[in-house]
This record gives C-alpha cells, structure tokens and sequence, in this order.
C-alpha cells in the first residue's frame, strides 16, 4: 500500500497496539481480555506495518521469526503446566506465588498468568504466519 500518511502514522499506531496487546495480556487472567486477544493485537500491530511499508520490513520490526514464536509459546504453555505436577497437582493446576519484587513490592503471581503469555505468543506467531503469507502472495501477483 503506498500512502504516505499510513507511513508516517504507522510507528506511532504500532507503538500504541503492542501497549495495548501487553495490558490486555496482563489484565486477562482476572477480567476480560488475555492472552488470545493480546496476541490478536500484537499481531496487528506488525501487520499494520507490513501494509504501510512490506512484509521484509514487518519482519525485520518484529525481530523473531513467527515460528520462533509458536515454538516458544508452546513451550512456554507446556512449563506453566509443571509447577501444578510438582505439587502433586494435576497438569495445569494453578499455583499462585507472592513474591517481593523490588520497587513493586509483594504482587500475586500464578502459572495461569504464564499459560497467557504462551497463549499469547502462539496467537501472534500463527497470525503473523498466515498473515505474511497471503500479503508475500499478494506482493507477487
């Protein structure tokens, strides 16, 4: 697409949805939003990009491939599910820790927050698959 005027919004809009992506990402485990939908924005954010400029440069901005990014979501799942199996637990299980973070403080933090973060990953990873392809496809017709 060759609009100087996406061009010149496009740093600043993708700046703004990947935000957007990260606090949907952590607000999810309790209220509306998470992982997936996340994900969905993230992955909006570099697709955004590659209509404003190509994918090359899309792929370049992101700076992991998308398969990088399914591989480690998935991993990243699979590990949230260990620590339930650990205590005894079925796989999966949430366990909810409290530790004292400096200059936070003390914050609850559970393995369902880390199943969003490979969530999250695997959605942006899959989409930016798709994604890229059909507009390389589209790029060369």
């Amino acid at each position: 697409m060759n609009s100087a005027l996406l061009r010149n919004w496009t740093p600043l809009l993708k700046a703004v949805m990947l935000l957007i992506s990260v606090l949907l990402l952590l607000r999810g485990h309790n209220e509306p939003g998470g992982g997936f939908v996340g994900g969905l924005v993230a992955a909006t954010a570099f697709t955004v990009h590659a209509l404003a400029y190509n994918v090359n440069a899309a792929r370049r901005s992101a700076r992991f491939s998308p398969r990088t990014l399914m591989a480690s979501g998935l991993l990243v799942a699979l590990i949230s599910g260990l620590p339930g199996l650990w205590k005894g637990e079925p796989f999966l299980t949430g366990v909810w820790g409290t530790p004292d973070i400096p200059y936070l403080g003390k914050i609850t933090l559970g393995t369902p927050l880390l199943f969003d973060v490979g969530v999250y990953l695997v959605v942006a990873g899959v989409v930016l698959t798709m994604v890229f392809a059909m507009l390389e496809d589209y790029d060369a017709t």
